[in-house]
């Protein structure tokens, strides 16, 4: 069902370029908008990760450099039946974290120094598993190739006025139809990324919480993420701002409602969802697997891992 999901996602995308490719081109805009949209899903599902970490400064890290923090993510991609993925460490003072990748065989998380230092060992175990949640319900390439396509949507109204208001062209559209691919469709391409992606936070939530074993785990870990993304900038992600919505919390700014162009939902609302959640849940061992706090505290100090 996820797959039919996240195929019909792709194809509303693709059919909202190819409208505008139309009321600014006519049926050859059209033609060319489609092959723009497959040459660029087709760059986005091989190089989207690779950038996306490149544009945040992620260091990869394993077993003999971050040995607790690696170990963690081995541990819940065991418990959620998936490939040990690619481990990174951003050096970013903004508690965050995200995932990215093609699928769950080519996949990536990385949190940031921030986060390793503020959270407990329990909370960081949250915080990856929603990651990996996110890896095993595909949402990493689904988001990256609506992403993709919004922005080239907005693009390709910023044109609309050279290509589709000339006299000579024989769009029967005309002056309404360019308003429409200058306005109307950059927003509809914004409404639609910006709905799946808080749609698929809530469902990243629940697997989270259950490859983890505690649902008040990641509700505690929201809560500190959310105050530490108040007053910490990320400076990476506001150069960056189209990879805002692959952040377990959005590192541009602390939005407290759902509103319409928010490409998170509220905390308090996911942090109630979770709540509610870990009432009927199972309960979890009390301790984390690491007796000793490891190099991000577990008292609320800050200690220094090998990447500092």
């Amino acid at each position: 069902m996820n797959l039919v999901r996240t195929a019909m996602l792709i194809a509303l995308m693709t059919a909202l370029f190819m409208g505008v490719g139309y009321l600014i081109g006519g049926a050859g805009g059209m033609m060319i908008a489609f092959v723009i949209a497959a040459a660029m899903n087709l760059f986005s599902y091989w190089n989207s990760d690779k950038m996306v970490l490149r544009m945040h400064h992620a260091v990869e890290v394993d077993a003999r450099t971050a040995p607790e923090f690696y170990q963690i993510v081995a541990d819940l991609a065991q418990n959620a039946g998936l490939p040990m993925p690619k481990v990174y460490v951003i050096r970013n003072a903004q508690p965050n974290a995200f995932a990215t990748g093609r699928n769950p065989q080519n996949a990536a998380v990385a949190a940031s120094t921030g986060l390793l230092e503020a959270l407990s060992d329990e909370e960081v175990a949250a915080v990856m598993a929603h990651e990996l949640a996110h890896v095993q319900n595909r949402d990493t390439l689904t988001m990256t190739i609506t992403a993709t396509l919004a922005g080239a949507i907005s693009m390709l109204g910023n044109f609309a006025f050279f290509f589709g208001g000339n006299r000579d062209n024989n769009n029967p559209l005309g002056f309404i139809g360019v308003l429409v691919a200058m306005l109307v469709a950059p927003l509809a391409a914004m409404l639609v990324q910006m709905t799946i992606s808080r749609t698929r936070e809530y469902a990243a939530d629940r697997r989270g919480a259950e490859i983890c074993g505690n649902p008040l785990w990641l509700a505690s870990a929201l809560k500190k993420i959310a105050m530490g993304a108040r007053r910490v900038v990320n400076e990476d992600a506001e150069r960056n701002p189209a990879t805002a919505h692959m952040f377990i919390i959005n590192p541009l700014n602390g939005q407290r409602m759902d509103s319409l162009f928010s490409t998170h939902p509220a905390t308090e609302n996911r942090i109630a969802a979770l709540e509610a959640m870990a009432a009927d849940f199972a309960p979890a061992p009390a301790q984390s697997r690491r007796s000793d706090p490891g190099p991000w505290g577990r008292d609320g100090t800050v200690r220094k891992g090998p990447w500092s």
